[in-house]
């Protein structure tokens, strides 16, 4: 058991600040909860500095992973945050392909992003929301004494500057709006089949902009804040993350998920804001397109949980953000003595919610109908935690920064009664905060 030191101090200040004071380190990242409510986003996690970085691209590291989880392990002291120190990163949609031999001949390398890539940090900030408490954990004392003067040193009372607009060029899709309808339509085919129940369809934007990645989050967190947000400066790229659904967490042996299904936009009228709320709590399909997917997330979880501990604690919840309105289920479980978070990842990876069901041959369809490799797009994103935790988010909302280049991605689920005018609208909603963010006008295709 790993060595480690640890000290809390009572904080009512805002996380951002400490971010702004790593923001320039390479490596570093910050989870973020940028919005509390429903009992989610307590914790918010800030490191630099890892001690090692495992990078990998056609290939499936799981033994490594574990390896590196088990040698580091440390036991965590009672009432302190789940993460205190140990890997962050992320599986790319890519990494999918990987698991499952049918699919791999499928694979398209078109990006050079890692299908997996974790940073492992032996120091760790941690920030408890509910009870207004910093925690410092750190297996090295010189980090240890570094931290605490860095965060010494932070004026909590200098005001934020939000950045102003820098030179952005307009997006592009890699779908024409004819051919995205086109797109969803087939899909609808292959639902009337049988082959199908429902697929998730995205378009893929790309934009320049001589934004910093740290500027770009600062923004989008301020304009679509979520609970699972996030910032990972990868060396060569940037992730830029306001997710609000949770793919997968582990605390102990207890499991849970957050599938996402459902989306209307918001309104600035009251009146209308509510019209909306109610029509898609009154949605007869968006009900139905959770529902398979609760599902499909109760048999992969059933993998590796134990027998009859897997149950649907919320079927359905509205839950609001600043641009839309969403519908989410709770699934909980607990996983199986003989597996462990490894399995639980291979098991369930990548989320039925971006997916489809089944999932295996909406993967199939997924790649026939999408020009481009989805590359992070409905990926994972999150922590390994060397006390045997996981908290891992869905990658929607997120922007991938490589140098100049930004690109986001944003889809829906179809079924067998979508309307493909319907679909497109709900794409451009769901990446209404990016554009915001970005400040850019989006110009529908024709």
């Amino acid at each position: 058991m790993g060595y480690f030191i640890w000290k809390s101090y009572n904080f009512y200040q805002d996380t951002w600040r400490i971010f702004e004071a790593i923001k320039e380190k390479r490596n570093c990242f910050f989870l973020d909860s940028a919005v509390i409510k429903d009992g989610l986003g307590r914790y918010s996690f800030l490191g630099l500095e890892p001690f090692y970085i495992l990078k990998t691209k056609n290939r499936i590291p799981f033994n490594e992973l574990r390896q590196i989880l088990n040698e580091y392990k440390i036991k965590r002291p009672k009432d302190t945050p789940p993460f205190i120190g140990g890997g962050v990163g992320f599986f790319a949609y890519d990494f999918g392909l990987l698991l499952e031999k049918k699919l791999r001949p499928l694979y398209r390398a078109d990006t050079e992003i890692p299908d997996c890539y974790f940073a492992f940090y032996n120091s760790v900030i941690a920030i408890d929301h509910y009870r207004n408490k910093l925690f410092l954990f750190s297996q090295d004392k010189s980090t240890f004494k570094k931290l605490i003067r860095m965060l010494a040193e932070i004026d909590f009372r200098k005001r934020e500057v939000v950045p102003e607009t820098e030179e952005t060029t307009s997006p592009t899709s890699n779908f024409k709006k004819r051919d995205y309808l086109e797109a969803v339509k087939k899909a609808k085919a292959y639902i009337a089949q049988g082959d199908i129940y429902q697929v998730n369809l995205s378009q893929k934007f790309t934009t320049k902009s001589n934004f910093s990645a740290a500027a770009l989050y600062q923004r989008l967190r301020k304009i679509s804040p979520a609970c699972f947000s996030a910032y990972l400066d990868g060396g060569d790229f940037q992730i830029i993350s306001s997710s609000p659904e949770r793919f997968l967490s582990l605390d102990g042996r207890r499991v849970q998920s957050r599938p996402m299904k459902g989306t209307r936009p918001r309104s600035q009228l009251k009146q209308k804001d509510k019209f909306l709320r109610r029509e898609l709590l009154n949605s007869v399909k968006d009900k139905a397109e959770l529902v398979m997917i609760v599902d499909l997330m109760r048999n992969d979880l059933g993998r590796v949980c134990e027998y009859r501990s897997i149950r649907a604690k919320s079927l359905r919840n509205l839950e609001e953000y600043s641009t839309v309105f969403q519908t989410t289920a709770t699934i909980e479980g607990i996983l199986h003595e003989e597996m462990d978070r490894i399995d639980l990842i291979k098991a369930c990876f990548p989320g039925g919610s971006i997916t489809g069901c089944p999932k295996i041959r909406a993967m199939e369809i997924i790649h026939e109908l999408e020009p481009d490799s989805r590359a992070i797009y409905t990926g994972s994103l999150g922590y390994l935690s060397f006390c045997g935790n996981l908290d891992l988010n869905i990658l929607i909302r997120t922007v991938l920064k490589q140098n100049d280049k930004l690109s986001f991605s944003v889809g829906g689920g179809i079924v067998a009664d979508s309307d493909p005018e319907s679909e497109y609208e709900e794409t451009l909603v769901k990446a209404s905060g990016i554009l915001k963010a970005i400040n850019t006008i989006h110009k529908h295709h024709k």
